[in-house]
């Protein structure tokens, strides 16, 4: 009796990454009508607690990539962003909102050059009192540090690759 064998786990290569980079820059653009500036990716040490800040939104990935995607953002970020949408009162449930959307939107744009295999659900969201959900990823996220009128975020993608 043949036992299939499990398919090995690869780390994404600088180029994979490069198109989440590439994805933070055209959003802030097409929002905004700023690019945000993005510094170089770097992997997350292993003894590290996962990233956070102040509103995460994390994209949990399937199919022939497993892992996540995170955003992570402080709400002064998110309130500027909120206004350039044309909103003037804002709520925590306003910047959760946003936050997921802009990891969703992040993810879906990854998910139309990496294709069909990257499988994202809708986005969980939290504070930095909560917690992102547990992957089993073997590999160590890529932290993907950038900044937009003056204020720093970051993009952890911590997926592997089939």
């Amino acid at each position: 009796m043949n036992t299939p064998t499990p398919k090995s786990l690869q780390a994404l290569k600088p180029a994979d990454v490069e198109v989440f980079a590439e994805a933070i820059s055209h959003y802030f653009q097409q929002i905004t009508g700023e690019s945000a500036r993005v510094r170089t990716a770097y992997l997350q040490e292993t003894d590290s607690p996962p990233i956070v800040d102040d509103f995460n939104g994390q994209i949990q990935v399937h199919g022939e990539y497993q892992g996540s995607v995170c955003f992570a953002a402080p709400k002064t970020l998110l309130s500027h962003i909120l206004l350039r949408l044309g909103q003037h009162e804002f709520s925590d449930a306003d910047h959760l909102d946003v936050v997921g959307e802009i990891a969703n939107t992040l993810a879906g744009r990854a998910r139309r050059v990496f294709g069909e295999g990257l499988e994202i659900t809708p986005p969980l969201t939290f504070t930095r009192a909560g917690h992102p959900a547990p992957t089993a990823v073997r590999n160590r996220p890529y932290v993907i540090p950038f900044d937009w009128q003056g204020y720093e975020a970051v993009l952890v993608v911590h997926l592997d690759a089939l």
